[in-house]
């Protein structure tokens, strides 16, 4: 027996998702985290161009808005957990660095 395979850019439908375990819902929303994770702050129309792409099926079409609104959560949550290097590292003084033994080269 073959394991149904799933490509996104075959014409599919949610019943053959369902078939191999996949929910509109869950789908779109991992997806929207992940693009929130490497593009942050995207505007409405950036989004919806990239969903286009991202599921060229007609039958994915109804997921449009959830997956603008998943997207905007989960950028909103990126933009506020990134850690600004600044603020992450502790000042040091130069002299409480442990001394090495160094040779000068000329």
């Amino acid at each position: 027996m073959t394991t149904p395979t799933f490509d996104p850019m075959d014409d599919v439908s949610p019943e053959q998702c369902s078939q191999i375990g996949l929910s509109c819902g869950e789908c779109t929303q991992e997806t929207a985290r992940h693009l929130a994770a490497v593009c942050k702050g995207l505007r409405g129309k950036a989004v919806g161009q990239l969903f286009v792409q991202l599921y060229p099926s007609s039958s994915c079409a109804p997921m449009h808005a959830q997956f603008a609104a998943y997207y905007q959560d989960a950028s909103r949550a990126a933009l506020e957990l990134e850690v600004r290097p600044r603020e992450s590292f502790e000042r040091r003084e130069v002299g409480s660095m442990p001394r090495r033994a160094s040779a000068a080269v000329a």
